[in-house]
């Protein structure tokens, strides 16, 4: 059960608080996920709307490797939340099912190179807080350093998503995959 009171419209909230909610609401056109717990700490959430504007829609880093990010993400930290709504926006990219399935179950048979290059980069940074310099250095030569650094930044985003949704036991959309944990 949600651990603090799920906020879906700006009419729940007064003053600032809610003049932030409706900016949000007319970017991101709801207060879902994230967003319904982090409007009890406003600024916070106004700043993370504004992050999370530049790393999920602007930047060069292509759509779909911060997408296959963001599922090895959700799946690390078992956020339902991000894994379900990931989940949906890796179909509308093009991610193979095959490769989400593969990341949801933690193995890499099936995924094409390119995919697992940035998977299992995701994984590295995630799970032993490092990169192999081997691994380090063909992301970055695929990359270049600009799209490394925002690829690294994606993966901390994503991380503290997943953090927010578990910390307050925000459950997933009902209409989304849901993580057998």
């Amino acid at each position: 059960m949600v651990r603090v009171p799920v906020l879906k419209s700006p009419d729940e909230l007064t003053g600032e608080a809610r003049r932030i909610a409706e900016k949000i609401v007319d970017t991101r056109k709801s207060l879902e996920g994230p967003f319904s717990v982090w409007m009890h700490a406003p600024e916070w959430a106004a700043r993370v709307a504004h992050l999370g504007t530049l790393v999920r829609w602007e930047g060069t880093l292509d759509l779909r490797v911060r997408t296959l990010a963001a599922l090895v993400a959700g799946r690390h930290f078992q956020a339902q939340y991000v894994w379900g709504i990931q989940g949906v926006i890796g179909a509308e990219r093009n991610i193979h099912r095959s490769t989400i399935d593969a990341i949801r179950d933690g193995h890499s048979d099936g995924i094409p190179p390119d995919d697992l290059e940035i998977i299992n980069f995701t994984r590295q940074l995630l799970r032993k807080n490092r990169i192999d310099e081997l691994l380090a250095q063909a992301v970055m030569a695929r990359l270049g350093a600009d799209q490394y650094v925002q690829l690294t930044t994606c993966i901390g985003y994503y991380a503290m998503l997943a953090m927010t949704v578990n910390g307050v036991e925000l459950p997933p959309d009902p209409k989304h995959e849901a993580l057998k944990i």
